[in-house]
């Protein structure tokens, strides 16, 4: 039943792809992931053409997992975007990143964030956030309903 909310990683460090799809695996979260390398890639694949922004809610993901330092558009910018459209402005957005500047925290709520979180350097602390990150926006989160007129 889980496994058909998408899940829309942004990050453009493979190696902390890796290590998010490897959480995901480890946790039994087997969500299908979409990565998307930069910020244009993620834009892209809302708005662009056949994004999925333009097919209705079936195509959203109930989650974005959004890195805040990205080549060609930074995190903070997709942020904005997305809250400043009526198809994607209520899709749950996470900041992950490793950024400890109190200054991405404050805008990255400031630009509408649901979450921010600090990625832990140690796998099985980051293994651990993703599992509780997963639970919680999969399963224990009441996501708003998928109407159109939303």
């Amino acid at each position: 039943m889980l496994n058909d909310k998408i899940i829309l990683l942004v990050e453009d460090n493979p190696d902390d792809v890796e290590l998010t799809l490897r959480a995901f695996k480890k946790s039994n979260l087997m969500n299908e992931v979409i990565v998307k390398r930069d910020g244009a890639e993620a834009l892209d694949f809302f708005f662009g053409k056949d994004g999925v922004a333009d097919k209705g809610n079936n195509g959203l993901p109930a989650v974005i997992l959004l890195d805040l330092k990205l080549p060609k558009i930074d995190g903070l910018e997709v942020l904005k975007k997305l809250r400043a459209d009526e198809r994607t402005k209520l899709i749950p957005t996470v900041i992950l990143t490793s950024s400890k500047e109190q200054n991405d925290v404050v805008n990255g709520y400031k630009s509408g964030c649901n979450s921010y979180i600090r990625k832990p350097v140690d796998f099985n602390r980051f293994a651990e956030a993703v599992r509780q990150m997963g639970l919680y926006w999969l399963v224990l989160n009441e996501a708003t309903p998928k109407s159109r007129g939303l």
